[in-house]
Order: structure tokens, then sequence, then C-alpha cells
């Protein structure tokens, strides 16, 4: 081989190393890769059922782990007291509803009659003691009755007097029927007892305890038979759908990420990736320094982020340690 052609060939070697050096002299330039990744945990979300009223356990339908649905009966309370007390309630409303119905319609027939009768056998009695006090007035002036009898039909006939006073005055009331603040005293009764009721009819409904949300029976706290107070808790719920990432970002990268933007969500011991998307990010940076003092401090702050996943199972638990992947985060800002 001549020197000639060794010498091309120690060029073209040259050559191709330059040129891998310097990615084809800056023709090709390699894609950048600006995938973030974010450190955090899938959020526990709890929830503490407990009854709304007091009373006996009766039931508990599921146990530990058991996967509950929306709406779901989860326990129930011994309803028998309730129930003897709202049937009472009702008891009182037919009690006031007849009592309202006989004052709006007033005063019977009969009674009208009654009271007139009466009023008719004051006034007789009256005659006979107007008659008895005038013809004895005229013999006591003669000593023909005596003094003591003449007081004592003086004071039968002021009596049948004031009989038929009461008697009038009786007559006037039944004909006048009943007063419009009687009829409203007897409606409040009413309301009254109807709102006694509805009450009674909800915490006949709160003694029956249901899921307020999908999810798993984390922690039964009680147990049947035992008496629980309102709010002491019964079960512990956990909410995993939709099943959401807390994870937290450094100040310096706020501005890569936004939300929408895809991810894909990694967990310890689990070959599965799974997808979700940025579905917000916190407008306060959270941990040390509370203040930034210095321009080197702000490296330290972090900013919560929160992830939804759009195809969890069971295996992705809450309070797991995830990795985020965020490969379409913008470029980082060069200073």
């Amino acid at each position: 081989m001549n020197r000639r052609r060794i010498m091309g060939i120690v060029g073209l070697v040259a050559l191709v190393v330059a040129a891998l050096a310097t990615r084809g002299f800056g023709l090709f330039a390699e894609a950048a890769d600006n995938t973030l990744t974010l450190h955090g945990n899938v959020d526990i979300r709890q929830v503490d059922l407990g009854f709304r009223v007091a009373g006996r356990i009766q039931s508990i339908a599921f146990d530990e782990g058991a996967r509950v649905p929306e709406g779901a009966v989860l326990a129930s309370l011994d309803p028998s007291p309730l129930q003897n007390q709202l049937d009472a309630a009702q008891a009182q409303i037919a009690v006031a509803a007849a009592e309202l119905d006989k004052r709006r319609n007033g005063n019977r027939p009969q009674d009208i009659a009654q009271a007139r009768a009466r009023l008719a056998e004051a006034r007789a009695n009256l005659a006979g003691a107007r008659q008895d006090y005038e013809r004895r007035a005229e013999l006591v002036q003669t000593g023909a009755v005596s003094r003591s009898l003449f007081d004592t039909t003086t004071t039968k006939y002021r009596a049948a007097q004031a009989q038929v006073s009461a008697a009038q005055a009786a007559l006037a009331l039944q004909q006048a029927g009943v007063r419009r603040e009687d009829i409203a005293s007897a409606e409040a009764q009413r309301q009254q007892a109807m709102a006694q009721a509805a009450k009674l009819k909800t915490d006949l409904s709160d003694a029956v305890l249901r899921a307020p949300n999908a999810g798993t029976i984390l922690t039964r706290a009680r147990e049947p038979g035992a008496i629980v107070q309102p709010g002491e808790t019964v079960l512990t719920l956990t909410i995993d759908r939709p099943l959401r990432v807390r994870a937290y970002i450094p100040e310096p990268d706020l501005a890569r990420i936004s939300p929408g933007m895809a991810v894909t969500v990694r967990t310890d011991g689990n070959d599965k990736t799974y997808h979700g998307t940025i579905g917000a990010i916190a407008s306060t940076a959270e941990f040390t320094p509370k203040t930034v003092q210095t321009e080197a401090l702000r490296t330290d702050l972090v900013y919560r982020v929160r992830v939804t996943v759009t195809d969890p199972d069971d295996a992705l638990r809450q309070g797991a340690p995830v990795t985020v992947s965020i490969p379409t985060a913008r470029a980082q800002a060069k200073h």
C-alpha cells in the first residue's frame, strides 16, 4: 500500500471522527430529552363514617378490605325507638288537625240552641224572682213580711239578674264563633306536630349508614350490639376513585409544566406503567423556607402537583411512593 493511499485512509478516519464529535458539523443536532421526573405518593383519601343519631347498632354489612359501591348500605341502627317516636308524633298530628277543624267549623247549631235555652231558663227564673221581690217590698213596709225574708228575696232577685247576664254573654259567644287567634294557635300546633314528625323521619333515615362514595372499608371500629353516640366513628372508608397522586416540583422547574400535561406513573415493585394527567399545581410554595431571603434559597422551594391517574388498579395503593415522569415538559430556561 503506497503512502498516498495510507494518507487518504487516515484523512477519511479523521473526517468521520470529527463528524461524530460535532454531530455532523452542526447539521444534525440530537433531539433533546426534556423528560421531567417528580416524586410523590398516592393520595390518602379517607372518611370516617358514623350515624347522625344515637342508638344500638343492629348490623354491619361489610368487613375490612371489602370494596363497596356508592350508596351501599354499610350499617344500620335498631329502628324501633325512633319508629315509636314517629308513631306518637303522627298521632299528635291527627289530634292537632282535629282541633284545628273544630275551631274552623265554629260552634254547632246544637250548642247555640242549648245556649238559648239556658238564657230562656235564666229569664224565667228572673221573672219569678222579680215578682217575689215586688210583692214582698210592699209587705215589708206594713210589717207583714219580716226584714230578713225580704233581704233573702232581694238577694235571689239580684242573683237571677246576674244569671241572665251570664246566659246572654254565653249565647253571644256561641253565635260569634271561634276567634281568629284561636284558629291561628291551632294551626301553629298542627305545624309544630308536623315538624316533629318530619324530624323523626329524618332521624329514622339517618339510622341507615350508606357509602358516600365507592371505595374500600379500611377500618371497622364498632360491632353490632354496640351503643353509639352521634358522630362516633363506626367505619373508615378509603376513596380510591378517582385515584390521585401528590408530587412535588422544585421551583426552578415550575415553568416547565402546566395543567393537562400527560404523565406516566410508576411505583416500586410493580412493572406496570400507569398513565395520567396533571390536574392542578399549587399556587403557594411548601416546606422551608417559607419566605425567600436570598436568590439561592429559591431553589429550596417546592410546589405541590396533583396528578389524576386514568388507568388505576388495586396494585396502586394509597400512600404508596411513586415516580412521575412528564415526557412533554418544556425545556428548562437557560440564564
